[in-house]
């Protein structure tokens, strides 16, 4: 056997291609969104505080708008490729179903103490929560947005939400939560490192004949 072919043999697939072009993709495309949006902010800001500058990307409103329009179209295709693959492959339904108020309520619990096992390749019932709830701050930060692009021509958009200036409340609303995943998500690649190589190489290693590799990790 090749080396390639004894390489393969002892890895298994946990990530598909799709899912880990996507990944990437969308991981820019919020780092630019979420970046120019607080410059945009910024120029009219809904509280009393503005973010720093150098937080922010565009240098100036036009500059920040420019990077916003253009990572918004990136995030929405993008976003349908994965939302349709999602649906189609049978991913969202093997990989975030079944979801139950017990299930999150005991892997919540084991994560407060530590004692909630990590399976690479296997979503606990927290991180399916987390998945779901993303992907819904995803669709309510794109129809706000909508709403605030174009107040006028879909003024039935911006009247379901309330308005122009609540339709900006909850833009800002749906960014902080999409904020607020990504925050956490990075602390527990940070807490299991080893759940970062295969959303690069899509493979993780075999151990042992019964199953996936077990780590004991907060998450």
């Amino acid at each position: 056997m090749s080396e390639s072919g004894t390489r393969a043999a002892r890895t298994r697939v946990i990530h598909p291609l799709v899912v880990r072009i996507t990944h990437w993709i969308n991981a820019f495309a919020v780092l630019c969104m979420v970046t120019s949006g607080w410059a945009i902010y910024n120029a009219s800001p809904i509280f009393d505080f503005r973010f720093a500058k150098w937080l922010t990307l565009g240098g100036w409103l036009g500059g920040a708008l420019a990077w916003h329009f253009a990572a918004m179209w990136l995030l929405v295709i993008n976003g349908l490729v994965y939302v349709l693959y999602g649906i189609f492959s049978g991913h969202f339904r093997h990989d975030f179903l079944p979801l139950s108020v017990l299930a999150i309520w005991r892997d919540f619990v084991a994560a407060l103490n530590l004692k909630l096992e990590h399976r690479l390749g296997v979503y606990n019932a927290v991180q399916r929560l987390l998945y779901v709830v993303v992907l819904l701050f995803g669709f309510g930060v794109v129809i706000s947005g909508l709403a605030i692009w174009k107040p006028v021509q879909l003024q039935f958009i911006a009247g379901l939400l309330g308005g122009y200036d609540f339709a900006r409340i909850v833009h800002f609303a749906m960014m902080a939560g999409i904020v607020g995943f990504v925050v956490v998500h990075l602390a527990l690649v940070a807490l299991v490192p080893s759940t970062l190589p295969p959303m690069i190489t899509g493979r993780a290693p075999k151990h042992g004949p019964h199953g996936p590799e077990h780590e004991g990790a907060p998450i």
